[in-house]
């Protein structure tokens, strides 16, 4: 495959779901991951088949302090320390910082707060606020350009601030976790099933349609449905309620596996 870094924009979702995501951004010049919750083997090779071995990774973007988020933290920091030859900045608020595991903790930690933007290279990251069951997490919108991206996952609930972020994005990398009635019929435990059904838990089908209709602008071009969980969800499902809400707007989707992710996007300049 050719290397998709020669564009303006290329966003790759190498793995989302329940046991692992991470999603690389980059235009050739700068690039981030957004999360590191698979094994550091797993993000090289999935990079390298997405012909993105040689991509930059100026930063680690993480969301939160679960495993399938930061898990490989510290083994990804020792090794990009070893290709670039300096330590990558692993960006997280305070309270991830401090709800994470000390295995998992990065060599270099820089802090940052939702509401307050910051550069890594050419690109201008916002982290914003998102309700999940954990201390200070947040969504990351990342612009290179005119073009830009939301990564939106583990939230339990639409937020108008969150639709408002969305409406500035050409790609949403979205939550379309569960549906309810796969969720109660499920194999969870109880305990387990009432936290992904609250309001700081995970995006129901129906709850992530609600807030896409929200969100909906014309400058949306590509929407990843993301975080859908093996056990209580279908992707048929996830997509049906999607287009529900998307209609005839030209909108590409696709929905990101666990195992296989999605498709890169790249959006060129004649492109946004």
């Amino acid at each position: 495959m050719l290397p998709l870094f020669n564009r303006d924009l290329t966003v790759a979702v190498l793995a989302s779901g329940s046991t692992g995501n991470c999603t690389y951004v980059g235009d050739g010049h700068n690039g981030v991951l957004v999360d590191c919750g698979l094994s550091t083997k797993r993000i090289h090779l999935a990079l390298e088949r997405l012909g993105l071995a040689g991509a930059p990774i100026d930063a680690v973007l993480i969301t939160h302090e679960h495993s399938d988020h930061i898990g490989s933290a510290r083994v990804l920091s020792n090794r990009l320390k070893k290709r670039f030859g300096r330590p990558v900045p692993f960006y997280m608020t305070a309270g991830t910082e401090a709800g994470a595991r000390e295995r998992c903790l990065p060599e270099r930690i820089e802090r940052c707060r939702a509401g307050v933007g910051f550069r890594v290279g050419r690109f201008e990251i916002e982290p914003f606020p998102i309700p999940h069951d954990v201390q200070d997490p947040v969504a990351y919108r990342v612009q290179s350009g005119q073009a830009a991206v939301a990564v939106v996952t583990d939230l339990g609930r639409p937020t108008a601030l969150v639709a408002r972020k969305l409406r500035e994005v050409d790609v949403a990398v979205l939550e379309f976790n569960h549906d309810p009635e796969l969720l109660v019929e499920g194999p969870y435990p109880w305990h387990l099933k009432q936290r992904i059904r609250s309001s700081h838990g995970h995006l129901s089908n129906a709850q992530a349609g609600e807030l896409l209709a929200d969100a909906l602008h014309e400058r949306l071009r590509h929407l990843v449905l993301a975080h859908l969980s093996e056990e209580n969800n279908r992707p048929a499902l996830a997509a049906a309620a999607a287009r529900r809400v998307l209609g005839d707007a030209q909108v590409h989707v696709q929905v990101a596996g666990q195992h296989s992710g999605a498709e890169p996007i790249a959006l060129s300049a004649s492109a946004i």
